[in-house]
């Protein structure tokens, strides 16, 4: 997942900015942003995605680099694991990369992890400019899948760690990171590392290079970065009507497909009630600076009430800022009937919720039962997710973000964001664990917009930002 909300209205077009460049104080030699193109393009190169079997190649790849870095063996482990699509009901083996860096002497505190996933979604050639699974470097782009969701990451972390032990580098606490193989799946390697190697990991909180980074509008103007501190739960349910059928030249008022209709309609004019969080209330105090107009006064009227629906209400509308104020439901697959000639026995509908964090699916369940309000239409949930949280603003996280981003981006604007997708983040947070991301890389603002999409790419200099800001946080957080 990596579908950032930055603090920008998306609607710019324009030609490729002048790059925002590194400040002079943070330099990067010849040979190391080498060694970063070379491992991003190894990466990339492998295919991770399921059905081709090529996540453990990378994982052990990148097993063999913090090898050859001088990390001890015995605290490099790729870890195999079975991982099976939800939809085509297929297994296959994958594999989590679990490294630890272990501090000299007594830790000054429990360890902090270091997130990413390998896996990336599929992408067909005669979809692409370019092959997707070959590193292309054109335009001052590398373009391939994965470029931004999140091989970027996975090499920032990775060139990062290895930079600051080569540099003399001690941490005064663990430093562990774990990738994982299927968070565009079905997340079993998150839900792993939550609970069965929840203990083997001892991690006090968690940064996700799957979330956060920020954009520059086209004329190189900052649009400010985020760092992700919540996620919406994602929840699926059914909508079943059943009936007795019939032949269809003899139609009744009782059709199970008018009755599932009917429910849908409903869900679609249904609005939930807009809720404020600590990080939507800090996002939206530093969004309402930007927006000027009739947005903007509908974020400070509800900054300053909570309970103006109205404002909130605009504000949804808004094509930026879809899924930030409340819980959203949304069809999105349906099924009816058995033959031409004949009234529908069956009828369902596949309804999609993005849920509010801190709020039970089960609730949301009840409440699509209330809405629908049809004794005919049965209400069942597809999953058995609970409710995700949102993470604490710590100061000392926040804190080196906010001087790593001004490091390299001075006077951006900042702000924590909630997630409408999802991320491995969310076991982690049910189970008590902070997770915060983190990423430093950015995009051209929204002509990059291409996660998951054709001509997945990301600006040269943003990969060689990305080292430098994570080697400034892990300096921040676990060198002090």
């Amino acid at each position: 997942m990596r579908l950032k909300t930055l603090l920008i209205s998306t609607v710019l077009l324009g030609a490729m900015p002048a790059m925002a460049a590194t400040p002079a104080t943070v330099t990067v030699s010849p040979e190391r942003q080498k060694a970063t193109h070379d491992m991003f393009e190894h990466v990339v190169n492998i295919p991770t995605v399921f059905g081709r079997g090529r996540v453990p190649e990378m994982a052990n790849y990148l097993a063999d680099q913090y090898k050859a870095a001088g990390f001890p063996a015995e605290d490099v482990e790729v870890v195999s694991y079975d991982s099976t699509d939800p939809i085509a009901k297929v297994t296959e083996k994958t594999a989590a990369l679990i490294v630890r860096w272990r501090a000299p002497g007594k830790a000054k505190a429990k360890p902090i992890m270091l997130m990413g996933h390998m896996d990336v979604v599929e992408a067909k050639r005669e979809d692409s400019t370019t092959d997707p699974f070959v590193l292309t470097e054109k335009d001052g782009y590398y373009y391939g899948r994965g470029t931004i969701d999140m091989k970027d990451g996975i090499v920032g972390i990775t060139q990062a760690l290895i930079d600051l032990k080569a540099s003399g580098f001690k941490p005064t606490r663990d430093i562990v990171v774990f990738f994982t193989g299927d968070e565009e799946t079905n997340g079993i390697g998150a839900d792993k590392g939550a609970s069965e190697w929840k203990e083997k990991l001892n991690v006090e909180y968690g940064l996700n290079a799957d979330g956060g980074g920020g954009g520059f509008f086209p004329d190189g103007r900052n649009a400010g970065f985020m760092m992700q501190t919540a996620e919406k739960t994602f929840a699926g349910y059914t909508l079943t009507v059943r009936n007795r059928g019939g032949h269809s030249s003899k139609p009744r008022k009782d059709n199970a497909i008018y009755s599932l209709a009917h429910a849908v309609e409903k869900i679609e004019a249904h609005r939930f009630e807009p809720m404020l969080s600590e990080t939507t209330r800090a996002y939206f105090t530093e969004r309402q600076k930007q927006e000027k107009g009739a947005l903007g006064d509908a974020m400070r009227a509800w900054l300053a009430n909570p309970n103006d629906g109205a404002a909130a209400d605009i504000i949804e509308a808004d094509e930026a800022e879809v899924g930030l104020t409340r819980t959203r439901c949304v069809p999105t697959r349906l099924f009816a009937g058995h033959a031409d000639n004949a009234l529908p026995q069956l009828a369902t509908a596949m309804i999609n919720c993005r849920i509010f964090p801190g709020i039970d699916p089960n609730d949301v369940q009840k409440n699509l039962a209330a809405i629908v309000a049809d004794p005919e239409v049965i209400v069942s949930r597809n999953d058995d997710y609970v409710a995700s949280l949102s993470s604490p603003l710590r100061p000392d996280v926040v804190n080196a973000f906010t001087k790593a981003i001004h490091t390299l981006h001075p006077g951006a604007p900042i702000s924590p964001e909630m997630s409408t997708g999802a991320s491995d983040a969310r076991p982690f947070r049910v189970a008590g664990i902070p997770i915060y991301g983190a990423n430093g890389a950015w995009v051209v603002v929204p002509v990059d917009f291409r996660a998951h999409g054709k001509d997945e790419r990301l600006p040269v200099k943003a990969l060689q930002d990305n080292v430098v800001h994570w080697k400034l946080m892990l300096s921040e957080l676990a060198g002090k």
